[in-house]
């Protein structure tokens, strides 16, 4: 038995590398690569698409084309991937480096003559295959913190010629791993109502019991009817603290294979459905991800194989289950998880009734809810499910259920603003409120007329909020009418407590000079390597502009040799 099993091992691996060539990529940096966040990870609305490496806590350190290739799109943006770089291999495949500090030689040059040409920092571009080629092993670029990162590091993926993320581990990159993935929570879900756990019908959190030989077991549970299981788990590598994503996870019901989720590939049009995945309620309330052990209705995520009954289990009455759950990272590292389950008819018991909002949603039908000024519109198949929605106004305030129920789509939130001064409408904009002391934080607006719009995936609460003030610019690094040849960078501070920043323009002596704004830090920088200002004396001269477009002009004259 062992020897088959050790030949199966071999052939899997085998057909892995006849199918992801091993020796073709090379390493994106020349340091021991270590992982901050690993494919395939839960991550906020989508899943990870690539692996988040390590920069020793700094920026700048050099980045490597992985392979031949050339330079098929450049993208640089406030947030979301920062300054990217996707690079097209002969093979077909794209590897994606981003977050980025800035580019290298020619590239950099290149981006830089587009952005002022165009007069903007966030640009994209998509060279032709002639005009910036590559070899294996060129620097490309220098790591950096750009973008919605959380903190320096290279997100690095590859992807295949239909832009579909891969985990990059399968061509080759290697991370020390020996540890074995852990378990934190383990739950219990009713299918329906005449299904229950331990005398109830719903979520039941199991107590989990760690064994000696590091595997996991929970106490034997009463249950009767379908049942599915959801898991909390987390991998860690060896060189790295930080609770990374497992690889894959399977379930077998009295030794037979019921379900399984392989973190191997997605695509980007599926990654929405991460909220079906997981306990979309758990999530929002105690930040908690349970990833589901079966597949609800509306679900349409190809991670899933060898799937039984949805992924859930039938337990009869007067029997004796037991249900596994095997959990594994990349490198093969596993832990089990065992489930005594005892089948045990209770008695029917009359099902509570709970007080409902008398708004109904229909999933695969259109719905509009409208009270005073106040409406919203529910596309069709914005919901997996139907539901009772609680909606409720009082006076620009807008109850929309409570952010416990994932969306597939946006539904929009208008508010009539036809009522308010003539003055004052210029100053509105829609809101969400957040937490315990319901803060309000600005959502993208749109006004046409008397309308004032939101497109939303997010239930919750709305209200309208004013702004009356326009942005503050300060200088950080220089002074009005100072010289500062030995400066490198031109620093200024921008923020807006309300609305938030819209955008920005900087000119010296007339002419528009390019500045990076990062809203993690709220600092527009210019880099005096540009080289575009020649004179001695420069007349500085900075614009902002908030959502609404209250706007602050900021000058200063500022002198280099």
């Amino acid at each position: 038995m062992k020897n088959l099993i050790l030949l199966l091992l071999l052939l899997q691996c085998c057909i892995l590398q006849a199918q992801y060539p091993q020796d073709y990529f090379g390493d994106p940096l020349d340091i021991t690569l270590v992982l901050s966040g690993t494919f395939g990870e839960l991550r906020s609305n989508h899943f990870h698409s690539g692996i988040d490496i390590k920069t020793q806590q700094k920026t700048g350190l050099r980045v490597y084309a992985t392979a031949e290739g050339y330079v098929s799109r450049i993208k640089i943006s406030h947030y979301g991937y920062g300054k990217a770089l996707y690079i097209t291999h002969p093979n077909g495949y794209t590897t994606v480096y981003a977050h980025l500090k800035k580019f290298d030689g020619a590239i950099e040059a290149y981006v830089k003559k587009q952005q002022y040409q165009k007069e903007t920092y966030e640009i994209e571009m998509f060279p032709q295959a002639n005009e910036l080629k590559v070899n294996k092993g060129d620097i490309i670029a220098y790591s950096g913190n750009s973008g919605g990162s959380g903190g320096p590091h290279l997100h690095y993926e590859i992807r295949d010629n239909t832009e579909r993320p891969i985990n990059p581990m399968l061509f080759g990159v290697d991370i020390k791993d020996t540890r074995e993935p852990f378990v934190t929570g383990i739950y219990a879900y009713a299918k329906n109502d005449t299904s229950y756990v331990n005398d109830s019908r719903n979520r039941k959190e199991l107590r989990l019991i760690t064994k000696s030989n590091g595997s996991y077991a929970v106490e034997p549970l009463k249950a009767y009817g379908d049942i599915g299981f959801g898991v909390v788990s987390y991998d860690q590598q060896d060189l790295a603290p930080n609770y990374n994503g497992l690889s894959n996870i399977q379930t077998f019901f009295n030794g037979n294979k019921n379900f399984e989720v392989d973190y191997k590939r997605f695509s980007f049009d599926e990654t929405k459905h991460i909220n079906r995945l997981i306990d979309y309620e758990i999530y929002k309330e105690k930040k908690s991800r349970i990833q589901k052990l079966f597949v609800e209705e509306g679900n349409p995520l190809s991670l899933y194989k060898d799937v039984e009954a949805n992924g859930y289990i039938k337990v009869e009455d007067s029997t004796s289950s037991v249900y596994k759950i095997r959990l594994r990272d990349f490198k093969g590292n596993e832990s089990w998880v065992t489930i005594p389950i005892l089948g045990k008819k209770e008695p029917s018991k009359p099902i509570q009734n709970e007080i409902r909002s008398l708004h109904y949603v229909y999933a695969d039908q259109t719905t509009t809810l409208q009270d005073e000024n106040i409406s919203v519109y529910i596309p069709q198949q914005t919901f997996y499910d139907n539901f009772h929605i609680d909606f409720a106004v009082s006076s620009d305030t807008l109850i929309l259920h409570r952010d416990v129920i994932p969306l597939k789509k946006r539904l929009t939130v208008s508010y009539d603003i036809s009522n308010y001064d003539v003055a004052d409408k210029d100053k509105l904009y829609i809101a969400r409120l957040y937490g315990f002391r319901k803060t309000p934080s600005y959502v993208s607006t749109t006004k046409k007329g008397d309308i004032l719009s939101t497109r939303t995936k997010t239930l919750g609460t709305y209200t309208l909020e004013t702004d009356l003030e326009s942005p503050k610019i300060t200088p950080v690094n220089f002074q009005d009418k100072k010289w500062i040849s030995k400066h490198t960078q031109l620093k200024l501070k921008i923020e807006d407590e309300d609305s938030g920043i819209s955008n920005y323009r900087a000119t010296v002596n007339g002419k528009w000079i390019l500045m990076e704004y990062d809203y993690k830090t709220d600092l527009l920088i210019h880099n005096f390597s540009d080289n575009v200002l020649k004179d001695t004396e420069n007349k500085l001269k900075v614009i902002v502009t908030d959502n609404v477009g209250n706007s602050s002009t900021f000058e200063a004259t500022f002198f280099r040799k």
